[in-house]
């Protein structure tokens, strides 16, 4: 048994916020880690990359990436990480993990998923 969702995020992130709002809706205890105080464990962002591979967690969309120059850029994952950890809006957040589940951005039916299961 799940016994608590985290979500990895920015609180100025609105993807971040409806996470959050999602599952306390829903009564499901969520444990919220601000990017930006704390970057992800090299060992807890593999699992997302393990599933959903690392060109799937970077927010090509965002401001952050276009800001930085990356579209034209070939980079090593030990080089991607490192950013991850200095500018976490690199990231398609949040980052949601309940037990092994876990989900990547903004998706409401992976979450149901895991609220299901906490319950």
């Amino acid at each position: 048994m799940v016994t608590n969702v985290q979500i990895f995020g920015v609180r100025n992130s609105a993807a971040t916020r409806a996470a959050e709002r999602f599952f306390k809706e829903r009564r499901v205890p969520i444990q919220f880690v601000d990017l930006k105080k704390k970057p992800m464990a090299p060992g807890e962002i593999r699992r997302f990359i393990e599933r959903f591979g690392l060109p799937g967690l970077i927010d090509t969309e965002g401001a952050a990436y276009a800001d930085a120059g990356l579209q034209y850029m070939k980079m090593a994952e030990t080089e991607w990480l490192a950013r991850f950890e200095h500018e976490p809006k690199l990231l398609r957040l949040p980052l949601v993990r309940a037990g092994n589940r876990v989900s990547v951005g903004q998706d409401e039916p992976a979450w149901k998923t895991m609220a299901d299961e906490v319950r």
